[in-house]
Protein backbone atom coordinates (compact mmCIF):
# COMPACT_ATOMS: atom_id res chain seq x y z
CA UNK A 1 0.00 0.00 0.00
CA UNK A 2 1.41 3.68 -0.74
CA UNK A 3 2.49 5.28 2.12
CA UNK A 4 -0.46 7.99 3.74
CA UNK A 5 0.31 11.66 5.66
CA UNK A 6 -2.07 10.84 8.51
CA UNK A 7 -3.17 13.40 10.96
CA UNK A 8 -4.03 12.10 14.43
CA UNK A 9 -4.92 14.26 16.99
CA UNK A 10 -4.11 13.78 20.69
CA UNK A 11 -1.53 11.89 19.89
CA UNK A 12 1.31 12.66 22.80
CA UNK A 13 -0.38 9.24 25.03
CA UNK A 14 -2.75 6.69 24.75
CA UNK A 15 -4.40 5.55 21.91
CA UNK A 16 -2.98 8.38 19.68
CA UNK A 17 0.20 7.79 20.94
CA UNK A 18 -0.13 4.40 19.65
CA UNK A 19 -1.70 4.69 16.45
CA UNK A 20 0.94 6.94 15.66
CA UNK A 21 4.00 4.75 16.46
CA UNK A 22 1.78 1.93 14.51
CA UNK A 23 1.24 3.68 11.17
CA UNK A 24 5.01 5.06 11.44
CA UNK A 25 6.07 1.54 11.54
CA UNK A 26 4.47 0.70 8.15
CA UNK A 27 5.50 3.36 6.71
CA UNK A 28 2.95 6.22 6.56
CA UNK A 29 3.74 9.88 7.29
CA UNK A 30 2.59 10.26 10.53
CA UNK A 31 1.80 14.02 12.05
CA UNK A 32 0.62 13.53 16.16
CA UNK A 33 -0.93 16.60 17.63
CA UNK A 34 -0.77 17.69 21.17
CA UNK A 35 -1.31 21.06 22.71
CA UNK A 36 2.10 20.74 24.39
CA UNK A 37 3.88 20.28 21.31
CA UNK A 38 5.81 22.85 18.89
CA UNK A 39 6.25 23.54 15.07
CA UNK A 40 8.97 22.11 13.97
CA UNK A 41 12.03 24.16 11.83
CA UNK A 42 11.91 21.81 8.84
CA UNK A 43 10.20 21.81 5.51
CA UNK A 44 9.62 18.09 4.62
CA UNK A 45 10.65 16.37 1.43
CA UNK A 46 6.82 15.19 0.62
CA UNK A 47 8.71 11.89 -1.32
CA UNK A 48 9.56 11.57 1.55
CA UNK A 49 8.27 7.36 2.34
CA UNK A 50 9.71 7.26 5.89
CA UNK A 51 10.35 8.78 8.94
CA UNK A 52 11.67 7.57 12.48
CA UNK A 53 8.68 9.15 14.77
CA UNK A 54 5.73 10.80 14.40
CA UNK A 55 6.43 14.43 13.78
CA UNK A 56 4.23 16.25 16.82
CA UNK A 57 2.82 19.86 16.58
CA UNK A 58 0.97 21.91 18.50
CA UNK A 59 -3.01 22.10 18.22
CA UNK A 60 -5.75 23.05 20.70
CA UNK A 61 -8.89 21.39 19.23
CA UNK A 62 -11.16 23.71 21.49
CA UNK A 63 -9.58 26.38 19.25
CA UNK A 64 -10.35 27.42 15.87
CA UNK A 65 -7.07 28.89 14.81
CA UNK A 66 -5.22 26.39 16.03
CA UNK A 67 -6.36 23.80 14.38
CA UNK A 68 -6.53 25.67 11.48
CA UNK A 69 -2.74 26.66 11.83
CA UNK A 70 -2.10 22.91 12.40
CA UNK A 71 -4.12 21.60 9.48
CA UNK A 72 -2.46 24.33 7.26
CA UNK A 73 1.24 23.29 8.28
CA UNK A 74 0.83 19.37 7.41
CA UNK A 75 -0.62 20.79 3.86
CA UNK A 76 2.43 22.98 3.27
CA UNK A 77 4.93 20.23 4.53
CA UNK A 78 2.92 17.30 2.35
CA UNK A 79 0.59 18.97 -0.22
CA UNK A 80 -2.35 16.80 0.93
CA UNK A 81 -3.62 15.30 3.38
CA UNK A 82 -4.96 11.37 3.34
CA UNK A 83 -6.34 10.10 6.52
CA UNK A 84 -7.80 12.04 9.72
CA UNK A 85 -7.99 10.37 13.16
CA UNK A 86 -9.94 12.24 15.44
CA UNK A 87 -8.58 10.73 19.13
CA UNK A 88 -8.36 13.72 21.37
CA UNK A 89 -11.00 13.58 24.13
CA UNK A 90 -11.49 14.00 28.12
CA UNK A 91 -13.03 11.70 30.67
CA UNK A 92 -15.75 13.43 33.48
CA UNK A 93 -16.69 11.53 36.31
CA UNK A 94 -19.68 12.58 38.44
CA UNK A 95 -23.26 12.20 38.63
CA UNK A 96 -25.59 14.27 36.56
CA UNK A 97 -27.18 15.96 39.15
CA UNK A 98 -23.29 17.11 40.31
CA UNK A 99 -22.26 18.10 36.92
CA UNK A 100 -22.48 21.85 36.17
CA UNK A 101 -23.54 23.61 32.81
CA UNK A 102 -19.86 25.20 31.86
CA UNK A 103 -18.46 21.03 33.08
CA UNK A 104 -20.39 19.79 30.62
CA UNK A 105 -19.86 22.18 28.33
CA UNK A 106 -16.18 21.71 28.71
CA UNK A 107 -16.43 18.39 27.50
CA UNK A 108 -18.30 18.69 24.79
CA UNK A 109 -16.21 21.22 23.56
CA UNK A 110 -13.35 18.89 23.06
CA UNK A 111 -15.10 15.40 22.57
CA UNK A 112 -17.84 16.68 20.35
CA UNK A 113 -17.24 20.22 19.20
CA UNK A 114 -12.88 19.67 18.85
CA UNK A 115 -14.13 16.95 16.74
CA UNK A 116 -16.39 19.01 14.27
CA UNK A 117 -13.80 22.05 13.94
CA UNK A 118 -10.99 19.14 12.87
CA UNK A 119 -13.32 18.11 10.25
CA UNK A 120 -14.17 21.25 8.87
CA UNK A 121 -10.65 22.54 8.67
CA UNK A 122 -9.60 19.15 6.29
CA UNK A 123 -12.21 18.86 4.80
CA UNK A 124 -12.40 21.52 1.53
CA UNK A 125 -8.60 20.00 1.16
CA UNK A 126 -10.21 16.11 1.33
CA UNK A 127 -12.91 17.00 -0.59
CA UNK A 128 -11.08 18.58 -3.52
CA UNK A 129 -8.68 15.69 -4.04
CA UNK A 130 -11.84 13.27 -4.02
CA UNK A 131 -10.36 10.86 -1.46
CA UNK A 132 -9.68 10.73 2.16
CA UNK A 133 -10.53 8.93 5.43
CA UNK A 134 -11.51 10.06 8.62
CA UNK A 135 -11.24 7.90 11.60
CA UNK A 136 -13.13 9.37 14.90
CA UNK A 137 -12.48 7.64 17.77
CA UNK A 138 -16.07 7.18 19.80
CA UNK A 139 -16.77 4.37 22.74
CA UNK A 140 -18.45 1.56 23.56
CA UNK A 141 -20.08 4.09 26.55
CA UNK A 142 -21.42 5.74 22.85
CA UNK A 143 -24.14 2.53 22.95
CA UNK A 144 -24.32 1.92 26.48
CA UNK A 145 -24.89 4.41 28.61
CA UNK A 146 -22.31 4.44 32.15
CA UNK A 147 -23.76 5.13 35.34
CA UNK A 148 -21.62 8.75 36.89
CA UNK A 149 -20.02 8.84 33.05
CA UNK A 150 -23.69 9.99 31.86
CA UNK A 151 -22.05 13.28 29.92
CA UNK A 152 -19.18 11.23 28.22
CA UNK A 153 -21.43 9.11 27.45
CA UNK A 154 -23.96 11.60 25.57
CA UNK A 155 -20.55 13.48 24.05
CA UNK A 156 -20.06 9.92 22.70
CA UNK A 157 -23.45 8.92 21.53
CA UNK A 158 -23.63 12.74 19.63
CA UNK A 159 -20.56 11.83 17.49
CA UNK A 160 -21.53 8.76 16.55
CA UNK A 161 -24.56 10.94 15.33
CA UNK A 162 -22.73 13.07 13.40
CA UNK A 163 -20.39 10.61 12.07
CA UNK A 164 -23.46 9.12 10.39
CA UNK A 165 -24.34 12.02 9.34
CA UNK A 166 -21.18 12.84 7.59
CA UNK A 167 -20.52 9.48 6.10
CA UNK A 168 -23.57 9.85 4.17
CA UNK A 169 -22.71 13.57 2.78
CA UNK A 170 -19.54 12.87 1.71
CA UNK A 171 -20.07 9.71 0.00
CA UNK A 172 -20.35 11.89 -3.44
CA UNK A 173 -16.93 13.40 -3.05
CA UNK A 174 -14.98 10.09 -2.37
CA UNK A 175 -13.86 10.60 1.43
CA UNK A 176 -14.95 8.09 3.76
CA UNK A 177 -15.71 7.92 7.18
CA UNK A 178 -15.76 5.18 10.01
CA UNK A 179 -16.01 5.10 13.76
CA UNK A 180 -13.21 3.08 15.97
CA UNK A 181 -15.37 1.90 19.41
CA UNK A 182 -12.88 1.07 21.88
CA UNK A 183 -14.37 -0.69 25.19
CA UNK A 184 -11.41 -0.36 28.36
CA UNK A 185 -7.84 -0.48 27.55
CA UNK A 186 -4.97 0.33 29.22
CA UNK A 187 -3.91 4.06 28.38
CA UNK A 188 -3.44 7.02 30.44
CA UNK A 189 -7.34 7.55 30.61
CA UNK A 190 -7.70 6.70 33.93
CA UNK A 191 -5.11 9.09 35.66
CA UNK A 192 -6.55 11.91 33.49
CA UNK A 193 -10.40 11.44 34.63
CA UNK A 194 -11.70 14.70 35.97
CA UNK A 195 -14.42 14.76 38.42
CA UNK A 196 -16.81 17.27 38.36
CA UNK A 197 -16.70 19.98 41.23
CA UNK A 198 -19.78 19.05 43.27
CA UNK A 199 -19.23 15.36 43.64
CA UNK A 200 -16.96 15.58 46.65
CA UNK A 201 -17.73 15.25 50.19
CA UNK A 202 -20.87 16.71 50.65
CA UNK A 203 -22.43 14.92 47.46
CA UNK A 204 -25.54 12.57 48.33
CA UNK A 205 -23.93 10.31 45.49
CA UNK A 206 -20.30 10.24 46.68
CA UNK A 207 -20.22 6.87 47.62
CA UNK A 208 -22.03 5.33 44.58
CA UNK A 209 -19.73 7.21 42.45
CA UNK A 210 -16.75 5.91 44.09
CA UNK A 211 -17.73 2.66 43.75
CA UNK A 212 -18.81 2.76 39.92
CA UNK A 213 -15.34 4.54 39.41
CA UNK A 214 -13.48 2.01 41.07
CA UNK A 215 -14.58 -0.67 38.74
CA UNK A 216 -14.06 1.44 35.45
CA UNK A 217 -10.60 1.95 36.88
CA UNK A 218 -10.05 -1.70 37.45
CA UNK A 219 -11.47 -2.73 33.99
CA UNK A 220 -9.47 0.08 32.32
CA UNK A 221 -5.83 -0.74 34.21
CA UNK A 222 -6.38 -4.56 33.15
CA UNK A 223 -7.66 -3.82 30.29
CA UNK A 224 -5.97 -4.40 26.54
CA UNK A 225 -2.81 -2.99 25.35
CA UNK A 226 -3.76 0.31 22.87
CA UNK A 227 -1.50 -1.03 20.06
CA UNK A 228 -4.56 -3.69 19.29
CA UNK A 229 -6.43 -0.80 18.46
CA UNK A 230 -3.91 0.91 16.77
CA UNK A 231 -3.22 -2.45 14.67
CA UNK A 232 -6.81 -2.38 13.67
CA UNK A 233 -6.32 0.84 12.57
CA UNK A 234 -3.85 0.13 10.61
CA UNK A 235 -5.89 -2.64 8.54
CA UNK A 236 -9.04 -0.29 8.26
CA UNK A 237 -6.55 2.51 6.18
CA UNK A 238 -5.63 -0.49 4.11
CA UNK A 239 -9.29 -1.29 3.74
CA UNK A 240 -10.96 0.14 0.37
CA UNK A 241 -14.11 0.22 2.12
CA UNK A 242 -14.01 0.15 5.46
CA UNK A 243 -17.32 -0.47 7.97
CA UNK A 244 -19.21 2.51 9.24
CA UNK A 245 -18.16 1.53 12.56
CA UNK A 246 -15.60 -1.13 14.51
CA UNK A 247 -16.50 -1.85 18.19
CA UNK A 248 -13.49 -3.22 19.34
CA UNK A 249 -12.39 -4.48 23.13
CA UNK A 250 -13.09 -7.52 25.83
CA UNK A 251 -15.81 -9.61 24.20
CA UNK A 252 -18.10 -9.23 27.33
CA UNK A 253 -18.17 -5.38 26.46
CA UNK A 254 -18.90 -5.84 23.03
CA UNK A 255 -21.26 -8.30 23.74
CA UNK A 256 -23.24 -5.44 26.73
CA UNK A 257 -23.54 -3.27 23.19
CA UNK A 258 -26.06 -6.61 21.47
CA UNK A 259 -27.59 -7.10 24.68
CA UNK A 260 -28.94 -3.53 25.08
CA UNK A 261 -30.46 -3.54 21.86
CA UNK A 262 -32.04 -6.22 22.03
CA UNK A 263 -33.44 -6.64 25.98
CA UNK A 264 -35.61 -4.43 27.59
CA UNK A 265 -34.19 -1.03 28.84
CA UNK A 266 -35.13 -2.06 32.27
CA UNK A 267 -33.07 -5.37 32.44
CA UNK A 268 -30.34 -3.51 30.94
CA UNK A 269 -30.24 -1.08 33.81
CA UNK A 270 -30.63 -3.34 36.22
CA UNK A 271 -27.48 -5.05 35.07
CA UNK A 272 -25.28 -2.13 34.94
CA UNK A 273 -26.25 -0.64 38.20
CA UNK A 274 -24.90 -4.31 39.01
CA UNK A 275 -21.99 -4.11 37.12
CA UNK A 276 -20.64 -0.70 38.92
CA UNK A 277 -21.84 -1.46 42.23
CA UNK A 278 -24.53 1.78 42.10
Amino acid sequence: MEPKVVLITGASAGFGRACAEVLVEQGHKVYGTSRRAAFPDFVAAPEAASQPAPVMIPMDVCDDDSVSSAVEFVLKQEGRIDVVVNNAGVGLAGSVEDTSVDEARALFETNFFGVLRVCRAVLPTLRAQRSGLIVNISSLAGFVTIPFQGFYSASKYALESMSDALRMELRPFGVRVTLLEPGDFKTGFTESRIFSTASGDDSVYRESCQRAVAVMENDERNGSDPRQLANLLAKIIATPSPRNRYPVGAFAQRLAVVASRVLPSALVDRALRAIYKC
